[in-house]
């Protein structure tokens, strides 16, 4: 047995005892804790709600976005306008896309690394 005298059984009371005091002394009070966390408390239930109040104006969107969608997927389809011919088209008779698609130097006379004579 670890306790066999009084000696060690008053040793140990009076352990027991200092430990209560000290306990008590470096104890903050419950009036500190309890008001932080009351404030702890409201400001989460607040965010809560502010959360919840923004998750259903994004649902609410989201099902506008929704009906929306399945309108339009449901409306007849647009049929594009013909271009006025630009200018090009209108003075060689031909579209200027065709024009843009050749090559800017011919074959033989391709420069070289940033323009600096030719490419061998």
């Amino acid at each position: 047995m670890l306790f066999t005298t009084t000696t060690q059984f008053a040793a140990l009371a009076l352990c027991l005892v200092a430990g209560w005091f000290l306990g008590l002394a470096s104890h903050s009070g419950g009036r500190k804790w309890k008001t932080r966390y009351a404030a702890e408390r409201e400001a989460h239930a607040g965010y809560r709600k502010q959360n919840d109040t923004s998750l259903a104006d994004a649902n609410r969107r989201i099902a506008e976005l929704e009906h929306e969608n399945a309108r339009l997927t449901k409306a007849a389809a647009v049929v594009p306008v013909a271009a006025a011919p630009t200018l090009t088209e209108r003075v060689t008779g031909r579209p200027s896309a065709a024009r843009a698609a050749r090559p800017a130097y011919p074959a033989d006379r391709r420069p070289g690394w940033f323009d600096f004579g030719p490419n061998r």
